[in-house]
């Protein structure tokens, strides 16, 4: 499984010389950016109720092919993670107030899933099947 990059949010820190970084806002279709070059692309959370980068994320990752880093900022919580993983973040910024070991057991608490996903589009019942 993947593993979601945390990053305490005093940590988030300016973007690297040469890093290709494109934010992009909660209403803009995704299938409307060129990707060309593009290093990483930040999706924005404005408030814990308002998951419009849950979608943007699978479809950068499941048919767009992006392959960079996808990265979750704003109000995000540890709650959020699992699913950010899910749907095809590779890293998130955490909310000032969250606890960042807290956020690290929440990640380790499942070692994989039945269903398929973003990051292992695969469902869990064909790769056993694969091997038995």
């Amino acid at each position: 499984m993947n593993t979601l990059e945390l990053i305490p949010s005093d940590a988030a820190t300016q973007t690297p010389v040469g890093l290709q970084v494109v934010a992009l806002a909660n209403d803009v279709d995704p299938r409307t950016l060129t990707l060309d070059g593009v290093d990483r692309i930040e999706l924005n959370f404005p408030t814990f109720t308002d998951g419009r980068a849950f979608s943007q994320a699978y479809l950068l990752r499941r048919r767009l092919g992006f392959t960079g880093d996808i990265r979750a900022t704003g109000d995000v919580l540890v709650d959020q993670l699992l699913q950010m993983q899910r749907s095809g973040f590779s890293s998130a910024v955490l909310r000032a107030d969250q606890n960042l070991a807290h956020a690290q057991r929440q990640l380790a608490h499942f070692a994989g899933f039945y269903q398929g996903d973003a990051a292992q589009p695969q469902p869990h019942f064909t790769a056993r099947g694969a091997t038995a």
